[in-house]
C-alpha cells in the first residue's frame, strides 16, 4: 500500500473523540485534555508512517487506522500521561542514604504531620496565642536548641543554602580561612569554593592537601581582611596516611585569641554517638560543645529528616542570618517544617530515635534480624519462580549520601541467579515492576540487600519475580 493511501485512512480527531471508550476520560480529565491527547496520538501516527520505508509500508497493518484502535491508543496515552514523574521505589541496594532515591525515608509521625499540616491551613507565620503575625523561624528553633545546646537555630532549604547564608552574613567582603584539604565538592558538582564566591566572601585556602596545622591558620590571619575561620567535615572522602588537621578545639582557641568567629560545616547531621556501630563521625552536640560559633548540617542525611540546612550557634550570628535578604529566598515551606519537627522530637529520647527514625534503625539493626528477613525473602522468591535460584549471603552495606565513605556495615542479602534469565534482564524487570525495585548486580548475580528492604516490602519484592522470563 502506498504512503498517501495509508495517510488518507488516518481518522479525524472528531471521529476518534466520538468513540465510546473515551467518554469516561471526558468526565475525569476534561474534553480539552482528551482532545489534545488525540491530536498527539494522531500526529505521532502520521509521523511514523511518513518515516516508513517501502518495505515497512507493505507490511503495515491497516487495522491500526480503525477508529477504535486509535481511540485505544489515546486511552493508553492518557494513562501514561497521568503517571506521576515522582513516585515510590523499593531500595534493595543496601545503601541507606541513597541520594538518587531521595536520601532519608521519614518516620511515620513525620509523614502524618506533613499530611495534617498540608491538607488545610496552618499557623506557619501566625501566633495563635497573641493573635498576630508570627515567624516561621520559631517553629523548630527552640526544639533544636534544646537538643543541641545552641543559643539559637535556623532552618533553610539545604546545607548548600546554609553555607551560602552563613558566609554572606558573617564574612561578606572578607576572607574566610579554610584548609586546602577541606575544599570539598558535593553532589551535582557544587564546590565549597564556588559557594563561597557566590556568598561574597573570599576563600583563603591554607596548608596542603594532606596536612594543615593550627599554625597555618594563625599565619594566614590578616586583621584587616580575615572575617572567619572555617572547618569543613570531609564527609564524602577520606585522606589516609601521612596526614594532619587542626581540630575544632584548635580553631576555637585561635578564634578567641584573634577575635574571629569559627564556622563548622559538619554536613552529616548526626545527632547521636554511633561509634559502637562503626560510625566514627562527629555528632552535633559534641561538636557544638567545643565552643565553635556557628555550625551547619543537613536534615536529610544522618539526622533522618526532610531536606533542609540547619544552622545552630551563637544568637548574635543566627539573628543576623534571620534578618539577611537571603533568608526569604532560602526559607523552607510548611511541609518541611512539619516533617522536621516530628523528626527532631524523636531525639528527646535516644532509644526512641534509634527505633523510630528509619535510617538510624537501618544502621543499628542486629545481624540476626536481617538474616531472618533475607531467609524469608529467599523462600518467597523461590515460591514465586522456580526458574531462579535465591541464596542468602553476607553483604557489606554502606551509609551513602556523602557520609562515612570508609564505613561498611555487615549485613545480609539475597543473591538471585538463573540458568534461563540473564542477570541484566532480571535487574531491568525489577525496575519496570509496578512498584519499581532498584537492586544491583554483583558477581553476575542480582543482589537484594535486606537492610534497606522493609519487612512490609519483602512480599512485594518476591512477587516481582512471578512470571519473570
Amino acid at each position: 500500500m502506498k504512503k498517501n493511501e495509508i495517510l488518507r485512512r488516518i481518522p479525524k480527531i472528531d471521529e476518534v473523540l466520538k468513540a465510546g471508550g473515551l467518554e469516561l476520560l471526558f468526565a475525569g480529565a476534561g474534553r480539552t485534555v482528551v482532545t489534545e491527547a488525540a491530536r498527539s496520538v494522531i500526529q505521532d501516527l502520521r509521523n511514523e508512517i511518513l518515516k516508513m520505508s517501502p518495505e515497512e509500508l507493505e507490511e503495515f497493518d491497516i487495522q491500526r487506522m480503525d477508529i477504535e484502535a486509535v481511540a485505544n491508543r489515546v486511552i493508553a496515552y492518557m494513562e501514561q500521561e497521568d503517571c506521576n514523574n515522582l513516585y515510590p521505589v523499593i531500595n534493595a541496594t543496601g545503601t541507606i542514604l541513597h541520594t538518587n532515591l531521595g536520601r532519608a525515608p521519614l518516620c511515620k509521625e513525620a509523614v502524618e504531620n506533613v499530611a495534617a499540616v498540608s491538607k488545610g491551613y496552618s499557623n506557619l507565620e501566625y501566633d495563635v496565642e497573641a493573635g498576630k503575625r508570627g515567624s516561621r523561624h520559631n517553629i523548630v528553633s527552640k526544639l533544636i536548641c534544646e537538643l543541641t545546646g545552641a543559643e539559637d537555630a535556623m532552618l533553610v532549604n539545604n546545607n548548600a543554602s546554609a553555607t551560602m547564608i552563613v558566609l554572606s552574613a558573617m564574612a561578606e567582603g572578607k576572607e574566610v580561612i579554610v584548609s586546602r584539604g577541606e575544599l570539598v565538592e558535593i553532589g551535582g558538582a557544587f564546590r565549597i569554593p564556588d559557594i563561597m564566591e557566590q556568598s561574597g566572601a573570599t576563600l583563603r585556602d591554607i596548608g596542603t592537601t594532606n596536612k594543615t596545622k593550627p599554625s597555618d591558620y594563625v599565619n594566614a590571619i590578616d586583621p584587616e581582611k580575615t572575617g572567619a575561620l572555617m572547618k569543613v567535615h570531609t564527609s564524602n572522602y577520606r585522606i589516609m596516611g601521612f596526614t594532619e588537621e587542626a581540630s575544632l578545639e584548635d580553631l576555637v582557641a585561635i578564634g578567641k585569641e584573634h577575635d574571629l568567629p569559627v564556622i563548622f560545616d559538619m554536613g552529616n547531621g548526626l545527632m547521636v554517638d554511633l561509634q559502637k556501630y562503626g560510625l566514627d563521625e562527629p555528632n552535633v552536640p559534641a561538636s557544638l560543645n567545643t565552643g565553635i560559633d556557628v555550625m551547619l548540617f543537613s536534615g536529610d542525611k544522618l539526622l533522618g529528616g526532610p531536606q533542609g540546612g540547619i544552622i545552630v550557634g551563637k544568637k548574635k550570628y543566627i539573628e543576623k542570618m534571620k534578618k539577611h535578604p537571603l533568608a526569604r529566598a532560602l526559607r523552607v515551606d510548611k511541609m518541611t517544617f512539619a516533617a522536621m519537627e516530628e523528626t527532631l522530637k524523636k531525639y528527646r529520647d535516644t532509644e526512641k530515635a534509634m527505633r523510630d527514625i528509619p535510617i538510624l534503625h537501618m544502621i543499628t539493626e542486629p545481624a540476626d534480624s536481617m538474616e531472618r528477613r533475607a531467609n524469608k525473602l529467599a523462600e518467597a522468591i523461590a515460591a514465586k519462580n522456580n526458574r531462579v535460584h535465591a541464596e542468602v549471603i553476607p553483604v557489606q552495606d554502606q551509609i551513602g549520601g556523602g557520609s562515612a565513605p570508609m564505613v561498611y556495615l555487615p549485613g545480609f542479602g539475597v543473591a538471585v541467579s538463573s540458568d534461563d534469565i540473564s542477570t541484566p534482564s532480571m535487574e531491568k524487570q525489577l525496575r519496570e515492576n509496578d512498584m519499581p525495585i532498584v537492586a544491583r548486580i554483583h558477581d553476575d548475580r542480582l543482589l537484594l540487600c535486606v537492610r534497606t528492604i522493609g519487612e512490609e516490602e519483602v512480599q512485594t519484592v518476591a512477587d516481582a519475580f512471578e512470571g519473570m522470563e
